[in-house]
């Protein structure tokens, strides 16, 4: 296989630096996009490409695309991790708390996957990654944006699967449950938020980063070819398709 190169999105921390040291250890060339400086997930990858932007900005997001190819010559992999995941009842939820969930954990994807779009389809070969969350099943109450955000992009990539299969790139979700991360454990997992979601899982342990990676590499795998628009549930058992 010729060198691949992928694109992760809020690489600098949790989830997304777990994502790109384990696509460089598979033998990508990765480059990641984040709010700010991934100094950490630099240090953990050869030559790893650091951009510094707004997942959320049109304009940011097509010239750090330009970057990578810049860089690397070609895309082969997208992966959409950077979210949001504010906990608040749904009363005190304001339309710019709603506004900020969709724009990031909806739009941004739509925004990073169009602009990726062109270079996927030079490349002849794709793979487009979206992290969902097993919230959509789960349906907490205390995060209805949230919800509401990852529905709407199991819905983008099912729909975008069958726009994209005649090019050889497949569009896939994960659903991971409650991650241990640095943000969730000032947030979501602070006062007993691991607990309560560890106790509704069938595996009695809380899910880390690393849980995850297996899940990713199969689905950019070259022999991966065949499955496209689905959403892969890894959540511990917490709920069932």
């Amino acid at each position: 296989m010729d060198t691949r190169t992928a694109l992760v999105t809020g690489a600098a921390q949790g989830l997304g630096q777990e994502f790109a040291v384990a696509l460089a250890g598979r033998g990508y060339r990765v480059a990641g996009l984040d709010l700010v400086p991934q100094p950490e997930t630099a240090y953990k990858v050869l030559d790893y490409l650091e951009l510094v932007g707004d997942v959320t900005d049109e304009e940011v997001v097509r010239a750090q695309l330009e970057r990578v190819v810049d860089q690397f010559g070609t895309l082969h992999v997208v992966v959409n991790n950077a979210g949001v995941y504010p906990s608040k009842p749904f009363e005190e939820t304001t339309p710019d708390d709603w506004r900020r969930v969709m724009r990031v954990n909806l739009e941004a994807p739509y925004l990073v996957t169009r602009a990726a779009l062109p270079y996927l389809k030079a490349a002849g070969w794709g793979r487009v990654v979206n992290i969902a969350s097993a919230a959509v099943l789960t349906a907490p109450p205390t995060m209805v944006p949230y919800v509401a955000s990852k529905m709407g992009l199991i819905g983008f990539t099912r729909a975008l699967a069958a726009a994209l299969a005649p090019y050889e790139i497949t569009v896939n979700a994960i659903a991971p449950s409650m991650v241990r991360t640095a943000t969730a454990e000032r947030t979501v997992g602070a006062d007993g938020g691991f607990e309560f979601v560890r106790g509704r899982q069938a595996v009695p342990r809380t899910q880390e980063a690393s849980d995850l990676v297996s899940t990713l590499l199969y689905v950019v795998d070259e022999g991966s070819g065949f499955l496209t628009g689905q959403t892969l549930n890894v959540s511990g058992g917490s709920a069932y398709l």
